[in-house]
């Protein structure tokens, strides 16, 4: 798991965020509407502002030096 939040708090990962976090926040405005369309973008901005930020949200669930059972 350190290995897949080092990758995600890199360039590339960061990258792939933002880009994920604008494909959902488009889909959910663009494509769907309504309700579950608000509810896309929403948890789209989730992806678009950690990775602007540059903190991945693995690195709250695995406390560092902690290895999951």
């Amino acid at each position: 798991m350190p290995g897949l939040i080092a990758f995600m708090n890199g360039r590339v990962g960061r990258i792939v965020r933002v880009v994920l976090g604008v494909a959902l926040i488009a889909y959910g405005w663009l494509g769907l509407g309504g309700t579950a369309g608000l509810v896309v973008t929403i948890i789209g901005l989730i992806p678009l502002v950690m990775g602007l930020v540059g903190h991945c949200l693995l690195e709250l669930a695995v406390p560092a030096g902690r290895r999951p059972a």
